[in-house]
């Protein structure tokens, strides 16, 4: 059984990490800013935008309009490097809101469907 908070490492932030990068490169972004912003390499902007990391997940359209608008504050320096920890927390927490961790523990797990162990609207914390 893997914890939800491996679930999250492995799927969720590569998830949100895409799709930030690829909104960053529509508002004209080049990747080499971008991987410097978001600390990671260019290569690895690269296979975000290219779906070769963090395609696993679809996010729903709730979720990426959370990272449109803070892809929008980040081009328009309304938000700084500094804020990607923060609201990337935010972002997490809408998923688990949004039971999208209930449902990815359930298909990548194999949890059994009367498991609300997960971080979704079912746990008491």
């Amino acid at each position: 059984m893997k914890p939800p908070c491996e679930m999250v490492v492995w799927y969720v932030i590569p998830a949100i990490r895409s799709e930030l990068a690829k909104q960053l490169l529509s508002l004209g972004m080049k990747q080499k800013d971008i991987s410097e912003l978001m600390d990671i390499t260019q290569p690895a902007v690269s296979q975000y935008i290219t779906d070769k990391r963090g395609s696993e997940l679809v996010l729903p359209d709730i979720i990426k309009k959370l990272v449109e608008e803070f892809a929008l504050d980040l081009y328009n320096k309304d938000a700084t490097k500094l804020d990607i920890i923060p609201r990337t927390c935010n972002i997490c927490k809408q998923i688990k809101a949004e039971d999208v961790m209930c449902q990815l523990h359930h298909e990548k797990a194999n949890m059994p469907l009367e498991c609300h162990a997960c971080l979704g609207s079912h746990a008491d914390y």
